[in-house]
């Protein structure tokens, strides 16, 4: 398997953190963007996100797990420890 794909590995991982596996592959692609925003301008680029992008933040936003948007992003810390513990066995720890 290579970076960035979605495992049972990756999945039992975010069961672990987040409750529940991920939706698709898109949630976890979506995960070192947010991880990139927070730790930048903390601000969300509409013209980089796709319909089934917004549709990932709209699950985050009604799991409670982040608030805003473009005009500014916020994330839970328990979001944020739970994204970076799921990037690590995706994008890190993948082989």
């Amino acid at each position: 398997m290579g970076r960035g794909v979605l495992t049972e590995k990756v999945d039992h991982e975010a069961m672990s953190v987040l409750g529940r596996k991920l939706i698709s592959s898109r949630e976890l692609r979506m995960m070192p963007y947010v991880q990139y925003v927070m730790m930048n301008n903390q601000r969300l680029d509409p013209n980089k996100i796709s319909a089934e992008e917004r549709g990932v933040l709209k699950l985050w936003r009604d799991e409670g797990y982040i608030e805003g948007g473009a005009s500014g992003l916020s994330v839970t810390r328990e979001f944020w420890d739970a994204i970076n513990h799921i990037l690590w066995f995706a994008y890190v720890d993948y082989e």
